[in-house]
């Protein structure tokens, strides 16, 4: 049986405490499980879940702090798929995990006097930046900073000496420059990436075979956590790689996934080659209408079919558009050059808050003028803005016509889509978004690990003895200084008396 519960029934007293040894005694808690703060609607106090059973083997509890996992979502903190599958995986298996949970004996919570409070035993808090003294005042970094990235030299055994020179027994200095170039370029890390992905080289072909060529018997309610366990699988000998975040890769593509496999065997293969007509609400005579505007895909969205079918199409489309973009900078621009002087002189010419140009005012003044004028005159930049006034208007007209042609030849492209088309367009879906995002994995791992290691090169740059040389410096020049100023008898003595503060004579 599990129980929400707020933090508070932890360590409380009175009845509390009370219930809380019964339970430890009579050995039902299993486990406790720490929440993020935040979770639930209407109420922002941290939680807890606890796991009771009736009868156990083992008398220990294991005690997860997962109040770390969560990511943001307006105002509210929100468990990922992934935070979920660590913590159940967690207590499924009653591992003891750094920073995220253990198990605790029942003599040390006897020792607490019952007190459960998920700190006393985990601590899952940030280690707390620190600033070596020395370091602080000689330069150099302390190897015990550097003996902080130990997982990365385990990982990569060349690295560390690449990187770093000792200067004496306590401290070192990294001895590259370009410290990006020397960790991409390190033997260790190509080998690593020829690792990961010999390891997923036949991912895409395993999710092809599983959702695909055996479409109609895919369980979806079963299916995620098959591809997890093979995801699993391939990267349990790989190093650093954290196996959750590469699970929440599949898992932010497979509701996309799941709900197209279900409506494919509720509706049939040939439901992929249906178009829907596309709903929005409008407001008509006040309330809030629902109107047809254009044509979605059932399955198959037209965005995909822009992309592989419809390219050349699109592009066009998308150069019109870019077009369009350009000429409102150029507005933008044009406006910003122009004088106060001009815009109050021709106040007809410019909107009430001066930020954008009466298109038909600036056409009218436009066709009057006659001849050649300076660069920088207001005609001549009137006679441009007329221009791209006019391009603006055929652009948007041209586009709202390819457009609607392209939605046509869309709407025209599926519903004519052979079976291997359709195949195709499947994996472009549901297969290839998956692949590409878990291959990105170590890329973003190494990157993560060279910001920390480029943060710790520059820690120690400016020690407090340059510091001070510079602060002196700069007072010494400033006294100086004060000596070419002309004041009165009052001021010259402020002057001076600053002038001894900044250890001038």
């Amino acid at each position: 049986m599990t129980i929400v519960l707020p933090h508070g029934v932890l360590f409380r007293g009175g009845d509390e405490e009370k219930i809380r040894k019964n339970l430890i005694e009579q050995n039902h808690i299993d486990a406790i499980i720490g929440l993020p703060a935040n979770i639930f609607f209407g109420t922002g106090i941290p939680t807890i879940v606890m796991v009771l059973k009736q009868k156990r083997d083992n008398t220990d509890v294991l005690i997860v702090d997962a109040s770390k996992g969560f990511i943001k979502v307006g105002k509210n903190n929100k468990l990922q798929s992934s935070d979920i599958k660590k913590i159940v995986d967690t207590v499924i298996a009653r591992k003891t995990i750094d920073k995220f949970s253990r198990k605790v004996e029942r003599d040390e919570i006897r020792q607490n006097e019952y007190n459960l409070n998920i700190p006393r035993y985990v601590d899952s808090s940030e280690k707390a930046e620190s600033w070596d003294i020395y370091s602080s005042m000689f330069g150099g970094i302390p190897n015990k900073e550097i003996e902080e990235f130990k997982d990365l030299w385990t990982a990569f055994p060349s690295l560390k000496s690449s990187l770093f020179k000792a200067t004496n027994a306590s401290f070192s200095d990294f001895c590259v420059e370009d410290i990006k170039k020397q960790i991409l370029e390190s033997s260790d890390v190509i080998n690593y990436f020829a690792t990961y992905n010999n390891s997923f080289n036949d991912f895409g072909s395993f999710l092809s075979n599983q959702l695909i060529d055996n479409l109609n018997d895919v369980n979806v309610s079963r299916e995620e956590t098959i591809i997890a366990d093979d995801i699993f699988r391939r990267v349990a000998a790989i190093p650093l790689v954290d196996k959750y975040k590469a699970f929440q890769l599949l898992d932010d593509e497979w509701n996309k996934v799941a709900t197209d496999i279900e409506i494919i065997q509720t509706e049939g293969f040939d439901c992929t080659k249906i178009v829907d007509p596309h709903y929005v609400i409008k407001k008509k005579d006040g309330k809030d209408v629902e109107v047809q505007e254009g044509w979605e895909g059932h399955i198959i969205p037209f965005d995909l079919i822009w992309k592989t079918m419809l390219k050349e199409e699109k592009q066009k489309i998308d150069a019109k558009e870019s077009r369009l973009s350009e000429i409102s900078s150029s507005f933008s621009e044009i406006l910003e050059s122009i004088s106060d002087d001009d815009k109050e002189s021709n106040s007809n010419l410019f909107n009430d808050e001066n930020d954008a140009f009466v298109n038909a005012q600036v056409t009218k003044m436009a066709k009057s003028l006659k001849g050649k004028y300076a660069e920088d005159s207001l005609e001549n930049k009137v006679l441009m803005v007329s221009k791209l006034i006019e391009e603006e208007k055929q652009l948007k007209k041209d586009v709202k016509v390819c457009l609607s042609e392209l939605e046509v030849d869309t709407k025209k492209a599926i519903e004519n889509l052979s079976n291997e088309q359709v195949i195709e367009l499947l994996k472009a879906k549901w297969i290839n978004p998956v692949v590409e995002n878990i291959t990105k994995l170590p890329s973003i791992l190494i990157n993560e690990y060279l910001s920390k290691l480029i943060k710790l090169s520059k820690k120690y740059t400016i020690t407090l003895i340059k510091l001070d040389e510079e602060i002196k410096n700069s007072e010494s020049s400033l006294a100086e200084m004060i000596d070419e100023l002309d004041a009165n008898e009052f001021d010259l003595k402020g002057l001076n008396e600053f002038k001894k503060l900044l250890g001038g004579k």
